[in-house]
């Protein structure tokens, strides 16, 4: 028994120097010094919810929907997402979440391109553009970065924590801010707006701004302010565990659908629910080929996001894989992000992964090698073949391009919608016509008109005293501020002619409306650079030597071995 003491001692002190080389390890392959090749590194951001009918294409040219030789993929669940991605619903909704937790919610119908994903000096430029439909942002910058959204001829943006909606659409867009305040840029005006504020603007109309109230939440904003309330609380309670205050995104998942436990030496570690000790980190899960990043293992589960791309795999007795959060806490310094958290081996024909350790050396033989080998080959690993450190296992930077095959399948482009933002009383509604409408855009008149209606209605001022169109010929202009009516009848038409798309339960039908029959009014949806001096945000370098003559600045080259750098800022 008097051994005992000394036995705890020497257990304390082995686990105490192994905690001190793993910090010395995570400092030496994550950096603690200011970042200084930054700016050669593409941010990863995730595709965190994927509900209905989910379409990517990547690289395209000017306007995605009009790029006839855009190649359209099926997106998938935790899809990796650079810069000059564009993520397209249908028949569906998406979620974005960026490192640092700001998040993007699509609508269905909605095209939003990630036109500059960068990172200079730390401080990270986020520029996207909505192509037509409806999204929602949650945004949470920290103090150097920079975040806009283009939508129809104005641009948001957004220098502090703010929330808010666009709806861009054929005659006009418009921006409801729910939380915090933002900026409107229009050619050389800024308007800026704050919580419970509605900026909207016709195609073309200079004159049209218009500053109102907000409407009334409809489905979509409740669906959103739900995701954001469900990923927060998780959020919190999930980060509890590990050694930092900083965000990055994927822990709301983690507390969701798995368990922390304290390993020795490694602090908390992490393992999902309903796994067994047969288990193995990359039984479920498929490949991804990206130009930029390579191949990339994509986690089936809603957790693998995070379990795949950062810290490292531990083969602790009595638990079996444990997934250890390393490097979160080092100082905010940034957490490379990795096309999978897995070492590739070679031994004759035989391609494998391992599992990474945190302790692992690059180039070296991983440590967890002895706990077997995942045999890889076509579109997925399958079981383990016997691993051992005597065992002659080459590793590899990266393997093979012919070696594996991508899972995420083609699709078809997205539809254009032909649709209309009624407003009144600063309140915005969005109508969408389908195939049989009578509803055209009048190119001279930046609105929609009833085509069908004689020329003297179309000119008919409404009577507005009850509250209601005069008649069905009543112009799309006039309609739209009649106060009390309802879409249909302020357009005056037949509900079984125009939708109601926004907070809608059904999906609005595509509109089949051809270009001739209805143009598509003529839209400059470039963003402006980011401003070069520190007032807004501090991202004063973001908007320098990185932008082209056309403005638009080009995707960096990354190696695969230094991806994303790691949030600096708070979970929401």
């Amino acid at each position: 028994m008097s051994d005992m003491p000394e036995m705890g001692a020497k257990m304390t002190l082995r686990s105490f120097f192994r905690s001190i080389l793993l910090l010395l390890l995570t400092l030496l392959f994550t950096g603690v010094h200011p970042a200084v090749a930054d700016s050669s590194h593409a941010r990863i951001i995730r595709l965190s919810l994927v509900q209905g009918d989910v379409r990517f294409a990547r690289d395209t040219h000017g306007d995605p929907l009009n790029d006839q030789k855009a190649v359209w993929e099926t997106a998938v669940l935790n899809l990796p997402i650079r810069q000059g991605y564009v993520v397209a619903t249908d028949n569906g909704r998406a979620e974005v979440e960026f490192e640092n937790g700001a998040m993007a919610f699509l609508s269905e119908n909605t095209v939003l391109e990630f036109y500059d994903l960068s990172l200079d000096d730390g401080a990270r430029t986020t520029r996207l553009v909505l192509r037509q439909g409806t999204a929602s942002f949650y945004v949470n910058p920290g103090g150097s970065d920079y975040f806009s959204v283009t939508g129809g001829d104005f641009t948001v943006e957004a220098s502090g924590r703010a929330g808010f909606r666009m709806d861009n659409f054929d005659d006009g867009s418009n921006v409801n801010v729910l939380k915090g305040y933002v900026n409107v840029r229009h050619k050389d005006d800024t308007t800026s707006l704050e919580k419970g504020q509605s900026f909207s603007m016709r195609t073309g109309e200079d004159s049209s701004v218009n500053v109102g109230r907000l409407p009334e939440n409809d489905d979509f904003d409740r669906w959103v302010s739900g995701r954001e309330d469900s990923v927060v609380t998780a959020t919190t309670a999930a980060m509890q565990y590990t050694s930092s205050p900083y965000y990055s995104s994927g822990f709301a998942d983690l507390y969701t659908y798995g368990s922390w436990y304290p390993i020795a030496g490694y602090g908390n570690c992490w393992r999902p629910y309903g796994v067994g000790l047969g288990w193995s980190p990359f039984d479920y899960g498929n490949w991804y080929s990206d130009p930029v990043f390579g191949w990339s293992f994509i986690g089936y589960q809603p957790w693998g996001w995070l379990p795949y791309h950062f810290g490292g795999w531990i083969f602790e007795p009595g638990f079996g894989w444990v997934w250890a959060p390393t490097g979160f806490g080092v100082w905010n310094r940034r957490v490379p992000w990795r096309p999978v958290t897995a070492v590739w081996v070679r031994s004759g024909g035989t391609l494998g992964l391992v599992p990474a350790h945190p302790l692992d050396v690059r180039g070296k033989a991983p440590l967890n090698l002895g706990q077997g080998v995942m045999s890889v080959g076509g579109r997925a690993a399958s079981e383990s073949v016997a691993g051992s450190s005597s065992t002659n296992w080459k590793v590899l930077k990266q393997p093979p391009r012919e070696a594996l095959v991508s899972s995420v399948a083609a699709s078809s482009p997205p539809a254009r919608l032909s649709r209309t933002v009624l407003a009144g009383n600063g309140a915005s509604r969005v109508v969408t016509l389908n195939k049989d409408s009578s509803i055209a855009y009048d190119p001279h008149e930046h609105r929609f008109v009833n085509n069908n209606a004689p020329p003297q209605e179309t000119k008919t001022e409404s009577r507005a005293a009850n509250g209601q169109a005069e008649n069905a010929g009543t112009s799309m202009a006039t309609a739209t501020h009649v106060p009390g009516a309802s879409a249909s009848e302020r357009a005056g038409i037949s509900a079984a002619t125009i939708t109601r798309a926004a907070g809608a339960a059904t999906v609005p039908e595509r509109a089949g409306i051809s270009t001739a029959t209805v143009p598509r009014p003529p839209r400059n949806m470039t963003p402006p650079p980011p401003p070069r001096a520190s007032g807004f945000g501090g991202g004063s370098s973001a908007g320098s030597s990185r932008w082209s003559a056309s403005g638009r600045s080009s995707a960096p080259s990354v190696p695969a071995s230094h991806p994303a750098p790691a949030p600096s800022g708070h979970p929401h």
